[in-house]
This record gives C-alpha cells, sequence and structure tokens, in this order.
C-alpha cells in the first residue's frame, strides 16, 4: 500500500521470491504495488537484484544458486521470454548467469499486466514481477483471480487496512508486515488449487485421525423427537486417534 516502509517491503517483497532460487511453493512471485509509489518501489527492487550474487552455493557470499535441473531451467528461460514478447520490462536480469551449470540471473519485470503468462503461470525461479494498482478493492480482486492461494502478504502502516486485505483475499496463509516466518505452531495450506488439508500446528494431527459417529435410538420409547434427541447427541462423539511412529 502508498502507506507502507518502501525499503522494508521491497526487501521482504524481493526475498520472497527470490529464496531458493524461487523454486520455493509458497513464493511471493506477483507483487502488487500502488502506483503513488510505484516507481520507487521498481527502482529498489532492481537495486535489490542487482546485488545479488549468482554462482557457486558454497560460496559463502553467494546468494543464488542454480535452479534444480535442465528442465526447470529451461521452462523459466521461456516465460521469461514470453513476458518480453508480452510487454513487460525487463528492469534487470531476464536471462541465464552464464557459464557452467542452469544459473539464470535475478530478474525483475515491471509494468506486467494480469493476462500475460508470467502473470499467471507458476515460474518457479528467481522472477519479480511488478504489478500496478490504485486501490484496496482493486488489489483483493486482481489477487483472487488466480488457480493458486497458498500464500500472501500485505505491507501497510493501517491496521485497518491490513484487516480488510487478511478477510478478503484467497490464501491460506496471510502475513502483515513479512513474508514468510517460520511459524510451526501455525496450521500451513493453502486454497484452491494450492493443496488440501493442513500442515503444522493443532489441525495437523487431523490427517492421523479417524471420525466415527455412533447412533443409538432409545430402547424402551420410540417416534421423531427421541430419535433426533439421539442423532443430535451422536454427532458429538468421538474422535479416534491413529498412533504412528517414526
Amino acid at each position: 500500500m502508498d502507506d507502507a516502509d518502501i525499503d522494508s517491503a521491497a526487501a521482504w517483497s524481493h526475498e520472497a521470491v527470490m529464496t531458493n532460487m524461487g523454486q520455493c511453493c509458497v513464493a511471493g512471485s506477483r507483487t502488487f504495488v500502488h502506483e503513488k509509489i510505484y516507481d520507487k518501489f521498481v527502482a529498489k527492487s532492481r537495486e535489490l537484484a542487482q546485488q545479488r550474487t549468482c554462482g557457486d552455493p558454497y560460496e559463502m557470499t553467494t546468494k543464488n544458486g542454480p535452479q534444480v535441473d535442465k528442465e526447470q531451467y529451461s521452462k523459466i528461460l521461456e516465460l521469461i521470454d514470453a513476458g518480453k514478447k508480452e510487454g513487460a520490462r525487463v528492469e534487470c536480469g531476464g536471462e541465464a548467469a552464464g557459464g557452467d551449470g542452469f544459473f539464470i540471473k535475478p530478474t525483475v519485470f515491471s509494468g506486467v499486466q494480469d493476462n500475460m503468462r508470467i502473470a499467471k503461470e507458476e515460474i518457479f525461479g528467481p522472477v519479480q514481477q511488478i504489478f500496478k494498482f490504485s486501490s484496496l478493492d482493486e488489489v483483493i480482486e486482481r489477487a483472487n483471480a488466480t488457480h493458486y492461494g497458498l500464500g500472501a502478504a500485505i505491507f501497510t502502516s493501517n491496521i485497518d487496512t491490513a484487516m480488510m486485505f487478511v478477510q478478503g483475499v484467497r490464501a491460506g496463509t496471510v502475513w502483515v508486515n513479512c513474508y514468510n516466518p517460520p511459524c510451526y505452531q501455525a496450521p500451513f495450506g493453502g486454497f484452491k488449487m494450492s493443496g488440501l488439508g493442513r500442515e503444522m500446528g493443532e489441525y495437523n494431527l487431523s490427517q492421523y485421525q479417524e471420525i466415527k459417529t455412533v447412533s443409538f435410538r432409545s430402547y424402551r420409547t420410540y417416534g421423531y423427537k427421541n430419535c433426533f434427541g439421539g442423532f443430535f447427541l451422536s454427532i458429538t462423539l468421538l474422535r479416534i486417534f491413529i498412533p504412528f511412529f517414526f
């Protein structure tokens, strides 16, 4: 949002998509930025990507190693080319890093439109797409216009704005003024095509449980009233825990 700390928001958004070379299930590849701060945010994002070193992952100064294999490497480069052809502007990167291995330069696109392939398809690489928006209602609608819904974040200094976004966006986890901090006590999972069920937290135990329903009909009395009363009792019965071992 336009009231966010630009440096902080840009840094978190950068790490959201560049960490592990973008090969992360919850990578924040779509970055929506308010029109009032758009140019400053793009400039900061470009600066961060240009500073990100790409090379041998065993070197302490390296931030980005190679992509996992040739197939993924080729897919990312193909989508980068599609972004260029469809009119998105390459702020930095946009090509292989050269040398041996499947290295791709950290890439930032600006001027991205919702109908572009890089906006709709999961790139799973070090590619950040930066969109422009003008209102909270607009960005919620556009953020939800996807088959995916694993994670989302908002950067704002207004708690009311944050809560409106939290309620409106269709994502399994929503962060405010941060992105993907570890919290193993909290359930993690997605909406829509981003998965079923939840990992971690108390909800994770449901994967190891079965629910049994038991209904009783009174032996001495009959009639619908007694039967419904017995059924109401039955649905509150019991969860059976299935032991599991590692």
